[in-house]
């Protein structure tokens, strides 16, 4: 029996031996968990960068000089010298009207000249001889006035026709349409064959661009953006033709103008665009993007100044919560090996993604932007992948 006590007791020193190593164990694990180590820091470093704020807005490219060229006169189009795209030059003929008619309103007119020619010269004559015989108390006052009086008549109806000729002939030589400019035939409104009437309107015929290789850009500002935008800004767009691509400009004009859309105001700001390449074509949609304000310096992203560690954090971190400044208006975390840090700063321009730091950092420091617990980022890690149908719960990030 007592050898049977004996073995017993062995056991039983044996068992309280393995719990003991377990609970150390379990609590060295406990311990260890709480360091440092158990944390992962999110920081980035003090670097250089150029911080803007910009304004965007849409608008159209158009050609800084296009002209629309019309007919003064109406007529039947019977010849047309260009098409679309041609390249004029200035005093170029483009298109003819049939002149029929118009030749014939200026031989009607000078028809009308000569006559009103012969009526002067006869009553030239009459007066002549009326003077004559007025002068020698031939003639009475009154056929010497009748006389003066159609003189007058006959120099009036020469000058009227010679003014009806000067028109008819002008009318004619508007049959021939020239370009007024260099440039591209961006539209052309009209076929052979086709009558055109000039009676309240000029009719459009074509349109010309003089230099594709100057555009612009004529976007809609809203309201609330307007007073932000200034002469002489930088100006970067894109269109969907070259989504890639990125073209630069300036605010080149700010027109007062509203226009007000289904209750919405905007104003048409111009923006200056060199196509030296003539990628733009008139009538591009451009999406644009303009600088208001601009400043180069040290940056942090933003999310550094709204860092804030919690006293579970700055335990886990080993930082004494008396190193917290209770006062400062804006600061960051710097983390330098395994010493962490509060520094206050002066702060510039915020573009809401990076803050431009006027003081109280150098280049190349590392700043915390958030911190997290290791199992919780690794359960994050390997959480296996969800439904993206089902409703997620979001998580509160630091």
């Amino acid at each position: 029996m007592e050898n049977l006590g004996g073995a017993n007791m062995k056991k039983k020193t044996i068992i309280i031996i393995i719990v003991a190593i377990v609970a150390l164990a379990v609590l060295a694990i406990i311990l260890f968990s709480s360091g440092s180590g158990d944390w992962k820091v999110n920081s980035t470093q003090v670097e250089t960068k150029e911080v803007e704020i910009t304004v965007t807005a849409t608008g159209y490219v158009q050609p800084v000089d296009k002209v629309d060229i019309g007919t003064q006169v109406s007529g039947v189009i019977e010849k047309i010298y260009v098409d679309f795209n041609s390249q004029v030059k200035k005093g170029e003929l483009l298109a003819e009207l049939d002149k029929s008619t118009l030749i014939e309103k200026v031989s009607q007119a000078q028809a009308s000249l000569s006559s009103a020619q012969s009526d002067l010269t006869y009553s030239q004559q009459n007066y002549d001889r009326v003077k004559m015989m007025y002068d020698a108390k031939a003639a009475t006052q009154a056929s010497y006035e009748d006389a003066v009086n159609k003189l007058e008549q006959a120099k009036t109806s020469l000058t009227n026709s010679k003014a009806n000729l000067h028109q008819a002939q002008v009318n004619l030589s508007y049959a021939e349409i020239y370009s007024p400019i260099d440039g591209v035939v961006l539209n052309r409104a009209v076929e052979q064959g086709q009558t055109v009437a000039s009676s309240f309107n000029t009719p459009t015929l074509f349109t010309i661009a003089n230099d594709l290789t100057k555009m612009q850009v004529e976007a809609d500002v809203d309201e609330a953006d307007i007073g932000q935008v200034k002469l002489g800004q930088k100006v970067s767009f894109t269109v969907d033709a070259y989504p890639d691509l990125i073209f630069e400009g300036k605010v080149n004009q700010i027109r007062m103008q509203a226009l007000v859309t289904s209750n919405v105001v905007t104003y048409t700001v111009i923006v200056e665009a060199p196509n030296p390449d003539e990628k733009l074509f008139p009538g591009m949609t451009a999406s644009i993007t303009i600088v208001t304000q601009s400043e180069k310096g040290l940056a942090v992203p933003t999310e550094a100044l709204s860092f804030n560690p919690t006293e579970e954090t700055l335990k886990g971190l080993q930082i004494d919560s008396e190193e917290i400044s209770q006062s400062v208006e804006n600061a960051v975390w710097v983390k330098n090996g395994n010493k962490i840090t509060e520094k206050e700063v002066q702060v510039g321009l915020n573009d809401g993604i990076y803050t431009i730091i006027k003081d109280g950092l150098k280049a190349g420091e590392t700043v915390m932007l958030s911190v997290a617990k290791a199992d919780n980022v690794a359960a994050a890690d390997d959480a296996p992948a969800k439904n993206p149908l089902m409703p997620q719960r979001q998580r509160r990030r630091r």
